[in-house]
């Protein structure tokens, strides 16, 4: 019916040879259930423009995978190679079900399919591992230093706590000691959200930033004022043109991640520790410069005065980290900086696939496919998990957690956390402010402030009785920390420091801290 049929002499996933058609005939413009439910041969041949300007009588398999699919099954096919261009095509299918994936256009498509290795399978896995590592298109909770965002899963944006440079959005200055809805946002989407030292940044569905609080990038030191205070959400115009998924905000700079596995940077300060001259209030982001360039990036964490970046290379996950080298926590053996991203190779050594990766202010954590979980750098307070608080300045398995199967890991200012997949949080590290959620008496009065060397379970959480998802926990120097959990039904849970209402609830008595997990009156539905 159709003639002669040779799809495997087409180069399926070749991007250098342009787009791959194939000839139709007789078919007309019609929906895909029109296509589908009738004889393809009582159609007319019709010109379509699927994926750019082609000529007439071209369709493109990436125009609709699901139509070509549909048609190669009545060619006269070898099964192992139907097998091998249905699971290309399925590949493709689902990668245009994926939201940032969705907007992108032909060029743009093509041009992700090159970064990943020049496969939609590759592509389809680079999307996928953003979706889980950041929460994209989920509900979350940040704990900021001093201020707390908590982001719906419909894009509503609620803050709450310090105020004093405006970091809430809600056109004041004063502290809000209850979650309170960024109104000025309503009919804009937000799928992720940083939080750093007075300052708040929001990244919208269409990959806009809008930022608040100080208005520079980075932060030479606590108290110190960029040049204006702004109240409300501003567009960060210097961003514009960067479809951006992901922020991290360090101490002394900033970091931004795009739709394609870009990673742009501001204000690192004008010693080049990241490769480029900038001053420490420049607005202007930057490549990240180095063996990040031709590689996607799908997560980036920051620390105090380092970055990591979670990369997606056909050969597997892998984490390259860039910046101060203090303590080990660039995990590369020495304690040397780095002013290009350096891969850690450990973890071929161990023989894990990363899968998530976080960054407290000078420890690191990295989770792997098969559960384990990695920690390295400044080993103060037992932040490590292995027993002790020496520095480890390679990643090394935590003994402690060889039981635990983990999907999620977040760090602090020497504090560590752990999710297992059936829901179990420990924690491990400095018991400052209550912060590890640990109460050993009966009363609620036992030394919830003692450093913790090994994993331990944080029962308090048990006591929830949801399963914990996701766990924020302040990452800064000059705040007493907080501590957020949330739950799959999206109900979050607070305790630690709250003497700026950063734990969404007030405190009575003259207390300043809560040592057990109390829900915070918001839906994150």
């Amino acid at each position: 019916m159709f003639g002669h049929c040779d799809p495997l002499a087409m180069p399926m996933d070749a991007t250098t040879s342009g787009t791959p058609t194939i000839q139709y005939h007789n078919i007309t413009d019609q929906p895909v259930t029109a296509i589908v439910a009738v004889p393809v041969s009582t159609y007319q041949r019709n010109q379509r423009h699927c994926f750019g300007d082609l000529i007439p009588g071209e369709f493109p398999l990436a125009a609709n995978p699901s139509i070509v699919l549909h048609v190669l099954t009545a060619c006269n096919l070898d099964p192992q190679d139907l097998a091998k261009l249905e699971a290309k095509l399925a590949a493709l299918d689902m990668c245009q079900q994926r939201a940032i994936f969705k907007p992108m256009t032909p060029e743009e498509r093509l041009d992700l399919k090159q970064r990943c290795g020049g496969s939609w399978k590759l592509v389809l896995r680079f999307l996928l591992a953003g979706e889980a590592c950041c929460r994209r298109e989920k509900s979350q909770a940040i704990a900021g230093p001093g201020h707390s965002i908590a982001v719906t899963s419909n894009g509503v944006v609620y803050s709450f706590g310090s105020n004093s440079s405006g970091q809430l959005g809600h056109g004041t200055t004063e502290e809000e000691w209850r979650p309170r809805e960024i109104r000025s946002l309503q009919g804009i989407r937000i799928i992720q959200a940083a939080a750093g030292p007075g300052r708040t940044m929001l990244i919208s569905d269409a990959g806009q930033v809008y930022a608040f609080g100080k208005d520079s990038f980075g932060e030479a030191e606590y108290g110190v004022q960029g040049t204006k205070t702004v109240t409300t959400p501003q567009l960060v115009e210097s961003l514009k043109n960067i479809f951006v998924v992901q922020a991290a905000i360090g101490n002394f700079f900033t970091a931004v991640l795009s739709r394609e596995g870009r990673v742009y940077t501001f204000s690192w300060g004008n010693d080049g520790k990241l490769g480029h001259q900038t001053e420490p209030s420049d607005v202007e982001p930057h490549p990240l410069l180095g063996a990040l360039e031709n590689i996607p990036v799908v997560q980036i964490a920051a620390g105090y005065c380092y970055l990591l970046a979670l990369a997606c290379q056909p050969s597997g996950m892998s984490v390259y980290s860039v910046g101060c080298g203090l303590g080990g926590k660039l995990g590369h053996g020495s304690r040397t900086d780095e002013k290009y991203p350096r891969l850690i190779e450990q973890f071929q050594l161990l023989n894990l696939q990363p899968v998530v990766v976080a960054a407290g202010a000078w420890h690191a954590a990295v989770v792997g496919r098969d559960g384990r979980v990695c920690t390295w750098g400044w080993g103060r307070y037992g932040c490590l998990g292995h027993g002790n608080e020496e520095c480890e300045s390679v990643p090394k398995v935590v003994d402690a957690l060889s039981k635990v199967k983990a999907v999620h890991v977040a760090t602090g200012d020497y504090t560590t956390f752990v999710v297992s997949d059936d829901g179990d949080v420990y924690s491990f590290g400095c018991g400052e402010s209550a912060s590890l959620g640990h109460n050993a008496a009966a009363d609620g009065q036992g030394n919830r402030h003692a450093n913790v060397l090994s994993p331990e379970l944080v029962t308090s959480l048990k006591e929830v009785k949801e399963r914990v998802v996701q766990i924020s926990l302040t990452n800064s120097i000059y705040w007493n920390a907080h501590t957020f959990a949330l739950t799959e039904s999206g109900k979050l849970f607070a305790f630690g420091a709250g003497d700026k209402g950063q734990l969404g609830m007030e405190l009575v008595n003259n207390q300043t801290e809560r040592g057990n997990p109390e829900r915070v009156d918001v839906d994150l539905r």
